[in-house]
């Protein structure tokens, strides 16, 4: 009888915490979160918040999906196939620019790169030392490519004429491999294309750049985008993934290692090396002076407002979006919250 009055005793318990756990999981809201880019180690700190249960803790299902580029982020939030997602802002305001009737089905909730990781990329042996000296050289990128299209501003801002420059049109693929055969003077893109430049045999110290930023453009980058319709249905989620999302980016500024350890989690073919190179190029432009003095994932609305007319001009596009339709500032935790443990990298 004792016996059976543990069994049935155990059989009693083990249902209730099934019943309970059943429950905790239908109370869970669901995500479907877009990443702009490939399962790598500069967006490790999306994986680390999934892997480490800080979205289960703020009441998510989140389901982390990889992306191909900015526009595709875009897309699947209007087809409402993702509820958030990461991108590029100067694709943003070009997207709602030549799309004004796409304007305020989307708004981004915090700013994750708050310094523009665009950059000119050459060879020392072309004889360019200087950004001035890009004038008159040919240069190659793809014809949709942001920082391509972003030239101009970088132009005017080093004192050069932007038609002064001879493109080539090319595959994103073959952008480096033509540098590094010496078929063009130099390339744009990201920070992190050094590193491609680098794996087609150019010696580091062979390489010569030149940042968008130090040419004193206050250009911000990658944003979170959040569909209207989860703003207006469920904001309280919308604010849940921001903090789950910032608290993993604190704690992957602080240790790059243990948040790019994550991406063999999703993508077990990736190389971990490869990976904080990556991060530790992007937390340049993440863990910044303004960071630490306006917390991670603000903007100054005067900036935004000056970037969103440069784009405007730079990209020829129908319509100027207006600032408070692209950002939400509404659900950023406190300050407090979002400013990094760790020094500001200079």
């Amino acid at each position: 009888m004792k016996s059976s009055g543990c069994r049935f005793l155990l059989a009693v318990l083990t249902a209730v915490f099934a019943l309970a756990g059943t429950a905790h999981s239908q109370q869970l809201t669901k995500i479907r979160f877009t990443l702009d880019w490939r399962y790598e180690g500069h967006l490790s700190f999306f994986m680390m918040a999934k892997a480490k249960g800080y979205y289960e803790k703020e009441g998510l299902d989140v389901s982390v999906d990889s992306g191909a580029g900015s526009v595709a982020t875009m897309n699947r939030i209007v087809g409402g196939s993702h509820d958030i997602g990461s991108a590029d802002l100067c694709s943003v305001i070009e997207f709602l620019g030549n799309n004004p009737n796409m304007s305020g089905r989307f708004q981004a909730v915090y700013l994750l790169y708050n310094r523009s990781p665009m950059m000119i990329q050459a060879l020392k042996k072309s004889g360019i030392r200087k950004p001035q000296d890009l004038a008159g050289k040919k240069m190659a990128g793809p014809i949709f490519d942001s920082a391509r299209k972003a030239f101009p501003i970088y132009a005017r801002a080093i004192g050069i004429d932007p038609a002064s420059v001879t493109w080539v049109n090319v595959d994103p693929a073959l952008r480096e491999t033509l540098l590094a055969r010496g078929d063009v003077d130099a390339t744009p893109g990201f920070e992190l294309d050094k590193l491609t430049l680098m794996a087609r045999g150019v010696k580091e110290e062979d390489i010569v750049t030149f940042g968008y930023a130090d040419a004193g453009l206050k250009l911000y980058s990658n944003v979170l985008l959040a569909s209207a319709k989860l703003i207006e249905e469920n904001p309280k989620a919308v604010a849940a993934f921001v903090r789950a999302t910032n608290r993993a980016l604190i704690e992957a500024i602080a240790n790059p290692e243990e948040s790019v350890s994550y991406t063999k989690q999703f993508d077990p073919l990736t190389d971990p090396k490869t990976g904080l190179a990556k991060m530790k190029i992007l937390l340049r432009v993440i863990n910044t002076e303004f960071a630490h003095a306006n917390g991670l994932g603000a903007i100054n609305k005067g900036d935004l407002e000056n970037q969103v007319k440069e784009v405007a001009a730079a990209f020829a596009l129908k319509t100027v979006p207006k600032a408070d339709q692209i950002f939400n500032a509404s659900f950023l935790p406190p300050k407090s919250e979002r400013v990094p443990r760790t020094p500001p990298i200079r």
